[in-house]
């Protein structure tokens, strides 16, 4: 029960409870029940014994008197056997033969004694009680009372209750299920708004009216997002300052740089190699600024409108002097998709960056549907990524070992994390593949909006 969901230990909890209530109360029903009805069946064997001795007690006195015919005479009924000791010998009907045996020794001895008495006692499986009443100082009435139909009302007693103790258990798990369906409603609340939030809608907020014995919990879960809402918002606006404010002196840089590297011929060679390597890395840091302000601008609201993807796809690929027919859609899919163009070109345009970086440059682009998703695939032919890079690939300044491998690399590794973000504000997410063939296939899937 430790290891199974909450759900299933209430139910549980419930269907055992009501188990043992009604295995409970069926017990005590039918102890009550049956003491009741062998208490009064035991008051009219003893009444109908005493009736039929007060019959006999004048008879067996007599030597003229036929006692099996006295016996005979006696109204015992279906179910009881009346039988007579005298003088040492046992009297009884023809029927009751053999019965003398279900009389207890005990029973004998306390009405040898001149004291009457009953005992329960089972006779060829079917209880019974013996009922000895003394006639005189040499004889005895015996008489045993068959309790057929008393047993089969008990049994059938039994039957019902356990049924019913069943029953109780079957609608105490019902009403487990509703009340765990019931509990667990709150906490389905906030598994869906912590998944909105994770999604990137920080506006998502619990609302205590809901739930009122929750008021504590939402609270602070509202204000837990208020803070983690602001502490975002915090740290976008300081990566979009400096960004920002190092625009300024990265172009007067990059002015001074282009400047230098047009008068590079005119310079000796210590200071040439100089100059070209402040321009690598004026434009590096220009890129890496770039990247910044994408990312800080990748948690605002996605603005959603009509976009051929295909036509983007292909203009990112002319941009990049590759061949526009690697795009292909993948069977019937619409080419107008309801996404943020500006972030489409942009996750196009960073995996064909990648690719040509680290893959031996793209082989093929996809575009196409499945189910309710969009997905865009970008196949290369380089080394693929290693099973330890795919989980942090497109994590922010992260770069695989084909990256680190490369001496000539300028990526600052943010590239694939613009990738992921933009996925994530779309409602999907991105991620990499093996190629069938060798080489990488990175995919991005977009949650599907119709127009």
């Amino acid at each position: 029960m430790r290891r199974a969901g909450l759900r299933t230990r209430i139910v549980g909890g419930f269907a055992i409870g009501a188990l043992l209530l009604s295995a409970s109360m069926a017990f005590a029903t039918y102890q009550t029940t049956r003491r009741y009805l062998l208490e009064g069946r035991e008051r009219v064997s003893v009444r109908a014994v005493s009736y039929d001795a007060r019959i006999l007690r004048e008879g067996v006195l007599t030597d003229q008197v036929d006692v099996v015919d006295l016996l005979r005479a006696l109204d015992t009924g279906g179910n009881r056997r009346a039988m007579l000791y005298r003088d040492g010998g046992w009297f009884g009907r023809a029927a009751d033969d053999g019965t003398t045996e279900a009389v207890p020794q005990s029973l004998q001895r306390l009405v040898q004694q001149g004291q009457a008495g009953k005992q329960l006692v089972r006779v060829n499986g079917v209880p019974a009680i013996v009922v000895g009443v003394p006639l005189s100082d040499t004889a005895a009435l015996y008489e045993v009372d068959l309790f057929r139909e008393l047993d089969q009302t008990l049994r059938t007693l039994s039957w019902v209750l356990t049924v019913v103790a069943a029953l109780t258990a079957v609608a105490g798990a019902g009403l487990g299920w509703y009340a765990a369906r019931y509990v667990a409603r709150p906490l389905r609340s906030v598994a869906g708004a912590a998944k909105e939030i994770a999604a990137g809608d920080l506006s998502t907020r619990l609302d205590p009216a809901v739930e009122p014995d929750l008021v504590q919990l939402t609270t602070s879960f509202n204000d837990m997002v208020d803070r983690l809402a602001k502490r975002l918002e915090q740290d976008r606006r300081f990566a979009a300052d400096v960004s920002h404010e190092l625009r300024s002196p990265l172009q007067t840089l990059a002015a001074s740089a282009s400047v230098l590297a047009r008068r590079r011929d005119h310079l000796d060679q210590r200071t040439g190699l100089a100059v070209g390597l402040i321009v690598e890395e004026v434009d590096r840091f220009q890129s890496l600024v770039d990247d910044l302000l994408e990312l800080a601008k990748s948690d605002q609201p996605v603005q959603r409108e009509e976009v051929d993807v295909m036509a983007v796809a292909r203009r990112a690929c002319q941009l990049r002097k590759l061949a526009p027919d690697l795009v292909t859609a993948a069977g019937d899919t619409p080419h107008l998709w309801l996404v943020d163009g500006r972030r489409i070109e942009q996750i196009v345009g960073n995996l064909l960056d990648n690719a040509a970086r680290y893959g031996g440059g793209a082989t093929a682009v996809r575009v196409g549907t499945a189910g309710d998703l969009w997905f865009l695939e970008v196949d290369d032919e380089g080394p693929g990524v290693s099973p330890a890079d795919k989980a942090t690939i497109f994590d922010r300044f992260v770069r695989g070992r084909a990256a680190r491998a490369r001496t000539d690399d300028d990526g600052a590794g943010l590239g694939l994390a613009i990738v992921a973000q933009h996925a994530a504000a779309h409602g999907g997410r991105a991620f990499v593949l093996d190629r069938p063939g060798g080489g990488a296939r990175f995919r991005v899937e977009l949650r599907r909006e119709p127009s």
